[in-house]
């Protein structure tokens, strides 16, 4: 036995799961428990959601072709759910209330049953309300029938998350009265002073001119500040620590469980060879620096040679807060910790309007002379295309962020950072051919009523997106707004256009920048109904959300025909 599957037996019997059989045998069961919990970030205390009394909830360690039965009990005095993150299960099995079941009322106990079909890092959460940013949610590992294409001796569960002291419902609505309400980075006198040193008077005046005339800001990065950045449900204070021996390779597999955070990942004097994304092996990438998007996952592999600590350093993209950790040799030994860098601040290529070609005239609403009401973000009509995006090695930016935009990454030591077009799949999970059609997704809201959504209606008001078993779907999503989505579809692997053709990577959450286009194809392989949405927990309750119904396709025990599901909608 190698020494990551002693590791990981080890780390099943330590969060108190309970299993019927061992962990490599064809069915196991383990028990859950939805609760009210404490939440200590080492700077403050509060109430909150977890799983088996804690909050994150415990590591579940699964083997590929394992079957699973999970008993979940809810303890809570109102409905909760939980969804299996970028597991592919049957439609049924999804957790997604008034999609594909009701949810689990208070006090009862709901079972899931579903065969594990993957290996990789994954995770857990609720889709009920705003459970999950109040800290409903847990790790998934799962190991491979066969040994893995590259090597480790041990590894470490890294699950960030941005937990705040004001509960889900009250940050909506504040957000809702008050759309920077969280906003501390506001530009401020010192600035414009600092303005009109470098850029002289006239530059200055017009740049707050435009930022004013479409009553938005620059420093709109993050709709979230003041929180505690986490990792392993520790702050930055109480110093989550992984232990090593030198010349070890260690396997880290990081995990975004935050509300609303990106999160930038260095570990100072480390390389870190990135090999899976998603869940979904990668050709190993050797990077300084990445980007985590909210709900992504990312397993890297590093070796500390040295016998000293490391900083895990995760930088939220606005440059607001930090989690930190520490890899070390011995426990209670720490290293220097960076700094913050300057927050970044939003161009007007991220607003859409800096793109060669761009037909500045024909943006509607655009008139910033007549402009009264604030801007829609709609209005923004032409963001970059990377369809070709194969063919910009001459780009200085990376290809996935508009020519100009400030929110371009650059690695903190100058070094490497991780691209999206730097992944390529280990091992194709399709056969390569044209897609049967293309939908487009226009990525839509207002900043200013705090209103967010697709093809500018959001869920309440909008038609079930509808495909068809068999047929390969292109996905264009068009940022027209100033933020940055992740956009999770469940139940089906999300194939991400980097121009690798065959070897595309394989991911359930695609990360689209502002002033973008950007495609993703899908094998529509799952019949049922299945949910659709930017993984940013305040957006998809503001809009950001559609129902996917996949017609036709093979019966299954626990999926519906498309017959039943016009049936149900009458």
């Amino acid at each position: 036995m190698t020494f990551h599957m002693k590791y990981a037996i080890r780390g099943l019997l330590a969060v108190g799961l309970l299993a019927a059989t061992p962990l490599g045998a064809e069915a196991g069961t383990y028990n859950l428990t939805v609760d009210r919990v404490k939440i200590d970030t080492g700077d403050f205390v509060t109430e909150g959601i977890g799983y088996n009394g804690a909050s994150p909830g415990p590591v579940l360690r699964f083997k590929e072709g394992e079957k699973v039965t999970i008993n979940v009990t809810n303890n809570l005095r109102e409905t909760t759910s939980i969804h299996w993150h970028g597991l592919i299960l049957p439609y049924r099995q999804d957790g997604v209330p008034t999609i594909s079941y009701d949810g689990i009322k208070a006090g009862e106990t709901f079972t899931y049953n579903f065969p594990i079909v993957q290996s990789g890092t994954y995770w857990f959460h609720s889709h009920s309300g705003f459970q999950e940013p109040d800290g409903a949610y847990g790790a998934i590992v799962i190991e491979p029938k066969g040994r893995e294409p590259f090597r480790y001796d041990r590894e470490y569960v890294v699950q960030l998350t941005d937990k705040h002291r004001h509960s889900g419902d009250r940050i909506m609505r504040n957000l809702k009265m008050m759309p920077d309400y969280y906003n501390r980075k506001q530009r401020t006198a010192g600035d414009f002073f600092k303005d009109v040193s470098e850029k002289g008077l006239g530059a200055t005046l017009s740049d707050r001119s435009d930022w004013g005339d479409m009553r938005m800001m620059p420093t709109d990065i993050e709709d979230l500040q003041g929180f505690a950045p986490l990792i392993n449900g520790k702050g930055p204070n109480q110093n989550w620590t992984g232990i090593f021996k030198p010349g070890e390779r260690v396997r880290l597999r990081f995990i975004n469980s935050s509300a609303m955070t990106y999160f930038d990942i260095r570990i100072p004097g480390l390389k870190m060879t990135v090999v899976n994304a998603d869940g979904n092996n990668v050709r190993p990438v050797t990077v300084d620096e990445f980007r985590i998007a909210v709900a992504e996952t990312y397993d890297v592999i590093v070796r500390p040679r040295e016998d000293r600590a490391y900083t895990l350093f995760a930088e939220s993209m606005g440059r607001s807060a930090y989690g930190r950790g520490t890899l070390a040799p011995r426990a209670g030994m720490t290293a220097a910790v960076p700094e913050l860098r300057k927050g970044p601040l939003l161009t007007m290529a991220d607003m859409g309007m800096a793109h060669e070609g761009m037909d500045h005239g024909s943006m509607k609403g655009m008139d910033h002379s007549a402009m009264k009401k604030p801007m829609d973000h709609s209005a923004m009509k032409k963001p970059m295309d990377h369809s070709a995006h194969g063919g910009m090695a001459a780009e200085k930016t990376d290809a996935f962020y508009a020519a100009g935009s400030g929110l371009a990454p650059k690695a903190a030591n100058g070094g490497k950072f991780l691209s999206y077009s730097d992944l390529k799949a280990q091992k194709p999970l399709y056969k390569l051919r044209p897609p049967t059609r293309e939908i487009e997704i226009r990525i839509t809201g207002n900043m200013e009523r705090y209103i967010w959504s697709l093809n500018d209606v959001k869920y309440g008001d909008a038609e079930p997106i509808r495909l068809k078993y068999g047929e390969r779907v292109r996905f264009k999503f068009v940022n027209e707004t100033m933020m940055t989505h992740p956009m999770h579809l469940h139940g089906m692997w999300s194939i991400l256009d980097t121009g690798a053709k065959k070897w595309n990577p394989i991911k359930h959450v695609v990360s689209v920048s502002p002033g973008t286009t950007v495609y993703m194809e899908t094998e529509v392989d799952a019949p049922g109904q299945w949910a659709f949405h930017c993984h940013l927990s305040y957006h998809a309750a503001a809009g950001m959300f559609r129902k996917v119904i996949v017609e036709g396709g093979p019966r299954a025990s626990n999926a519906i025909l498309p017959v039943e599901i016009r049936k149900a909608e009458k």
